[in-house]
């Protein structure tokens, strides 16, 4: 969407995700991370980092903000996988979303018609907004499948794919235990360098526009990737180097304008509390196998890895 249609829904959530917001909910974030990491020691060594932490964290989070119950969790992981899956056949991706809008439709309605008061988002969209007329049941229906999709999917890759490469920087790795002030910091880095989403942005231009001494025509259309604007030597000095150090907040990983990511406060929080933990419960992690190459997900629009087996 663009324009007042976009603004009018961005707006009803804007609030939502707000860096205020986002901090209040840290001590849950938090005991999330606790006991996910408490499963991955109880599961090895050796044990898989993504099963065990960087799926589960950021899905709970999710689940518990929006009002979804967890245990369907792997109900809407698998459609969420199709959906983001290039090389999916187009008839399972329609079949996918049907079944997850179809879920998440039962979801909305059930709280739309118990009008009841559960502090989550839906509830407290459902209570404000659906019975005042402000929004329809479909568009509710359409955030939800959104930030469902994205409030977990990306999240779980930065947080395996952030992992796996602080371990190959072992000096990093240990910083990040001995000096946690340093992470935002470090975040902001990690987005940079990993850029996980790797599909470019389609847009159509609608003036006259030169971009990198490129004239772009009115009605031409472009593709904006992400990945090689954070490897912009114009505006980072060794773009293709990690450096933890580097003030790297320019990047633009979550987009750019009125339409980047609005989860990006959240994303950010769990994406440190979880690596900050992770370094100060296991000092000597490692990868468990340093033969083969790690399965990863290719055909994916987010790309990330399938599992990281580690032991401590």
């Amino acid at each position: 969407m663009d324009g007042a249609e976009h603004a009018r829904l961005r707006r009803m959530l804007t609030a939502e995700f707000m860096i205020r917001n986002v901090r209040r909910i840290e001590p849950l974030i938090r005991q999330t991370v606790d006991r996910a990491l408490d499963e991955l020691h109880a599961a090895g060594p050796p044990a898989d980092l993504v099963t065990h932490v960087a799926l589960p964290v950021p899905s709970m989070v999710i689940c518990h903000l929006l009002g979804v119950p967890y245990a369907d969790h792997g109900f809407f992981q698998e459609r969420s996988r199709t959906l983001i899956d290039r090389d999916a056949p187009p008839e399972r991706v329609q079949r996918h979303v049907r079944e997850l809008r179809d879920y998440l439709h039962r979801l909305v309605e059930a709280k739309v018609a118990t009008g009841e008061r559960a502090d989550d988002l839906l509830s407290r969209l459902a209570r404000d907004r659906v019975d005042t007329g402000e929004l329809a049941v479909d568009e509710l229906v359409g955030m939800a499948v959104l930030l469902l999709i994205a409030g977990h999917e990306t999240t779980a890759n930065m947080i395996g794919l952030s992992t796996l490469l602080l371990l190959r920087h072992p000096a990093r790795y240990a910083a990040l235990r001995d000096d946690p002030g340093h992470a935002d910091g470090l975040v902001d880095e990690l987005l940079r360098y990993l850029s996980i989403v790797r599909t470019g942005l389609p847009r159509l231009a609608t003036e006259d526009v030169e971009v990198g001494g490129r004239l772009i025509r009115a009605g031409e259309g472009a593709i904006a990737v992400l990945s090689l604007a954070n490897r912009d030597q114009a505006a980072f000095d060794r773009p293709n180097e990690f450096d933890p150090y580097r003030a790297a907040q320019q990047h633009v990983a979550f987009g750019f304008g009125v339409h980047q990511c609005i989860g990006q406060p959240l994303a950010r929080a769990e994406l440190r509390i979880a690596l900050v933990e992770l370094a100060r419960r296991f000092p000597r992690l490692r990868p468990a196998s340093t033969a083969g190459r790690l399965p990863t997900r290719d055909s994916s629009v987010v790309y990330g890895l399938d599992a990281l087996p580690v032991t401590w």
